[in-house]
Formats: C-alpha cells, structure tokens, sequence
C-alpha cells in the first residue's frame, strides 16, 4: 500500500457542486483495504467537516518517493478511538492514478463540441479527440482551420458514468492546427471558464481515466 501512517490527503466530496477542499491524514491502517484518517478540515475556513457514512471522494496525495496520485473512495464508517477518525475503502495500488497536475491531466475522449467564431453566426458541431481542464483538441473534418490565436465560443457536452450530463460554455483560442491519419486537427486552449466548470472538467476526465484503465 502506498499510503502510510501520516501521509496527508487532499480530500474533495465527488458528484457535487460544492468546490470545497479539505486536509486530513492517515492516523493507521486496518488492512488493504481500508485505512483510517482523522477527521478533515476545510482548507479555506479552517473548519472540521463531518462527512456521513457512504460520502463519495476524490483523494489525492503525495508518497514516500514524492510520487502524487489519486483515487476514489466513500466513507465507510466513523470510529472513535483515541481520537475521532473516519474508516475509507482503499481500492488497492494498481487503482492508482499517477497524476502530475491534476487539473491538467489529458484524456482521450470522444466529445460533441460546438464552436463558434465571435464574428460569426455559424456554429460547427464537432467531436473532440481529447480533453484536460486546459483545453481541448477537436477534429475539424471538412472544415477549414481557425486562425492561430482566434477567439472562440465552445459549447461542451460532458457525459458522466452515472447518465449525468453538464453542459460547459466558454471561450478559448486557437493554439494549434495540424493533420494526422487523414484527421483535420485544431487544439483550443480555455481562455475564459466558470471554475464550477473547469471542475466537472477534472472530475470528468479522473472518471475517463478510470473508465480507460478498466477497460
């Protein structure tokens, strides 16, 4: 196991609209598959959160060998030994996403795409060949190339694992044109994104990881 007594968490409640980050750490360990931490502060208002039996979270953490990853797990119970603490499920090392930056992690991923030029009206349906909260890269098909550093309107469709749908509208740029395997390619960078946005972004794309790795 890759977590170990002290390691400390980043912590996000997963499938909600709530942007909150929270601090705890590992205080032990039960077994493979589940570890215990001490209850989670909110990193913005200092404040003890109390998260009920089943929460759904997004954790990440930094290793021994200063190695970052990320995993999904839930609440699995609440304890009290010397100190209070929550029981999580730990999915097990192979489960692991190796992150980078998270916000930045790029996946594959077959998206319905509009964009439209600020100075047009035409709006083109496309479908994106991949995503990262920085931006994306679409296919153009018989469509002519936007200009390098133009500024677009893109309208996102992202399809989440449990049939929940969220729509992303915001502006980007142009950064990239190019042709591979007879594909018309433009990449867009966010210039202009809601952050409520850029976050259903990185929770989509952790999901798409996960999605890819099983396969």
């Amino acid at each position: 196991m890759r977590l170990t007594i002290a390691t400390v968490l980043t912590i996000e409640k997963d499938y909600t609209e709530e942007l909150e980050k929270f601090k705890s750490r590992v205080v032990d360990i039960e077994d493979d598959h589940h570890f215990m931490i001490d209850y989670p502060i909110n990193i913005e208002t200092g404040k003890t959160a109390f998260f009920i039996d089943g929460t759904q979270l997004l954790v990440t953490f930094v290793d021994d060998y200063k190695m970052s990853f990320a995993f999904r797990t839930e609440v699995h119970s609440r304890m009290n030994r010397t100190i209070p603490m929550l029981k999580l499920k730990y999915p097990g090392d192979k489960e692991l996403i190796k992150i980078q930056r998270r916000e930045f992690v790029r996946v594959e991923t077959s998206l319905d795409v509009t964009v439209q030029l600020e100075s047009e009206d035409e709006l083109l349906q496309l479908v994106s060949i991949d995503i990262s909260a920085g931006g994306l890269a679409v296919n153009m098909k018989s469509y002519e190339f936007f200009p390098l550093n133009e500024v677009v309107d893109l309208r996102i469709v992202l399809q989440f694992t449990k049939r929940e749908i969220k729509h992303i509208s915001c502006k980007a740029t142009v950064v990239r044109n190019w042709e591979e395997d007879k594909r018309r390619l433009s990449s867009f960078k966010f210039a202009g994104i809601d952050e409520m946005d850029r976050q259903h972004i990185i929770r989509y794309c952790f999901e798409r990881q996960l999605a890819l790795r099983n396969f």
